[in-house]
C-alpha cells in the first residue's frame, strides 16, 4: 500500500502541499511577531521585507532556464528543501540583514515550488478530473495550515519554545520531506516534452490578463483588507488568529464543493460568481461600519480564493500540452507583478482614502467580470476565446 503511494503521481502532488504549507504556514504567521520582539524591526523594513519576499515569485519565470539542466521533478525537490532551509534558518539570525537572506532562500524555494507545482498538477491531472482534484488538493492545504496553527499555540503557550527552535522545526520537516521524497518516489516520465523557451503566446492573452487581475486582487486582500480590521476595528492578534482558522476549517469543506462545481458547470460560470463576488466584497469593504460584517467580509473574501481553481483548469484546456510549464513560470510572474508596486502605491492612497482602496480593487473585480465573458463555454486548443471562431 505504501509501496503504491510511491508509485502515484497525485500522491507526490498532495505531499507537495502539504509540505510547502507546512513550512510557509509557519512563516507567516510568526513573521510579524518575531520581526517585532526579536529582530527589532521597525514598519520600514518590514515593509522591504515584504518586497524582498516577493521578488522571486516576479522572477519565478527563471524556472524554465533552470529546467535546462535539471528535470521537473527533480527541482521540486531542489525546491522544497531551499523552502526548509530558509525557514528553519529564519530564527538563528534575527537581524536585519540575517532576515532579509533567510527570507530569499526561503521565498525562492517556495515560488519556484509553488510554480512547479502548479505546472505538474496541469500536466499529470485529466482535464475532466483536475478541478476536483485541485479542489481536493486546496482543501489539504488549509488543514495543513490548521494543524501548523495548533502546533505553534502549544509550543508557544504550553512549553514557551523560543522562535528559532520553531522556525527550525518547521523548516526541518520540510526539508527532510524533500529528502524523502527525492528517494522514495519514482521518477515519472514526462507525457509531453515540455517546452524549454520563454515566451508570451498571445492565443493566452486572456489568462494573461486575468492572472494579473487575480495578482492584484490578491495583494489587496493580503496587505490592506486584515490592516482594515486591525487599525480600524482595533482587532488584536488573537482574534485574527481566530478569523485564520475560521478560513482555514471552512475552506477545508468549501474547496472540494468548488472543485465539483467547476468539473460540472464550467469556467466561465464559476470565475463570473467569483468576479462578481469580488465587487460585492470590495464596496462593501469601503463602507463597512459593523465589526461583525467586516469579520464575516473577510471570511468571503478568503472563500472565493478557492475559485480560482477555475483559472487554472481554464489554461489548462486551452494551452498546448508542451506549454504547461514555461507557461506556468510566465503565468506566475505576471501574478507577482503587482505584489511590486501595488501595495506601495496602494498604501499612499490608503493615507488619504481607506475607501478609495477597495473602490480600486472592485473597479479591478469588475475588469475580470467583464472579461470572464470572452472564456467559452467549453474552451479548448484554438477555441481560447469567444472572439475566435470555434
Amino acid at each position: 500500500m505504501i509501496m503504491n503511494l510511491f508509485k502515484s503521481r497525485i500522491a507526490l502532488l498532495y505531499l507537495i502541499s502539504i509540505a510547502m504549507m507546512f513550512s510557509f504556514s509557519s512563516w507567516m504567521s510568526l513573521l510579524n511577531n518575531f520581526a517585532i520582539e526579536i529582530a527589532s524591526f521597525d514598519g520600514a523594513q518590514i515593509g522591504m521585507l515584504q518586497s524582498i519576499r516577493e521578488i522571486p515569485g516576479f522572477l519565478a519565470f527563471g524556472v524554465i532556464f533552470v529546467l535546462m539542466l535539471v528535470s521537473q521533478q527533480r527541482l521540486v525537490y531542489i525546491s522544497m528543501m531551499f523552502l526548509g532551509v530558509g525557514v528553519a534558518f529564519t530564527g538563528m539570525f534575527p537581524s536585519v540583514i540575517g532576515l532579509y537572506v533567510t527570507t530569499v532562500i526561503m521565498s525562492l524555494g517556495f515560488h519556484y515550488l509553488e510554480t512547479l507545482n502548479q505546472s505538474l498538477s496541469l500536466q499529470w491531472l485529466d482535464k475532466a478530473r483536475a478541478p476536483i482534484i485541485l479542489g481536493k488538493i486546496t482543501a489539504v492545504k488549509s488543514f495543513t495550515s490548521l494543524i501548523v496553527f495548533v502546533i505553534i499555540f502549544v509550543f508557544m503557550k504550553f512549553y514557551s519554545i523560543e522562535y528559532k527552535y520553531i522556525y527550525l522545526f518547521f523548516g526541518g520537516v520540510t526539508f527532510v520531506i524533500g529528502i524523502l521524497a527525492w528517494i522514495g518516489f519514482e521518477h515519472f516520465k514526462d507525457d509531453v516534452v515540455q517546452e524549454k523557451k520563454l515566451k508570451l503566446k498571445k492565443e493566452y492573452w486572456l489568462f494573461y490578463v486575468l492572472t494579473f487581475f487575480a495578482g492584484a486582487r490578491r495583494q489587496i486582500f493580503m496587505v490592506f483588507a486584515s490592516f482594515m480590521l486591525v487599525e480600524k476595528f482595533g482587532v488584536d492578534i488573537h482574534n485574527m488568529v481566530s478569523l485564520l482558522f475560521v478560513n482555514s476549517i471552512l475552506n477545508i469543506y468549501f474547496a472540494p464543493f468548488i472543485g465539483r462545481f467547476i468539473a460540472k458547470i464550467g469556467e466561465r460560470i464559476t470565475l463570473r460568481i467569483e468576479y462578481l463576488g469580488l465587487v460585492l466584497v470590495f464596496v462593501s469593504y469601503a463602507f463597512v461600519e459593523n465589526l461583525y460584517f467586516a469579520y464575516a467580509l473577510y471570511v468571503v473574501d478568503h472563500l472565493l480564493f478557492s475559485m480560482t481553481i477555475a483559472l487554472k483548469t481554464y489554461f489548462q484546456k486551452i494551452a498546448d500540452p508542451k506549454d504547461l510549464a514555461s507557461a506556468s513560470a510566465v503565468s506566475f510572474t505576471i501574478n507577482h507583478i503587482a505584489a511590486v508596486f501595488l501595495p506601495a502605491v496602494l498604501g499612499l492612497i490608503w493615507l488619504y482614502s481607506h475607501s478609495l482602496v477597495f473602490i480600486i480593487g472592485a473597479a479591478i473585480a469588475i475588469c475580470s467580470f467583464a472579461l470572464s465573458f470572452l472564456i467559452p463555454q467549453n474552451p479548448v486548443m484554438g477555441y481560447e476565446t469567444t472572439l475566435k471562431k470555434q
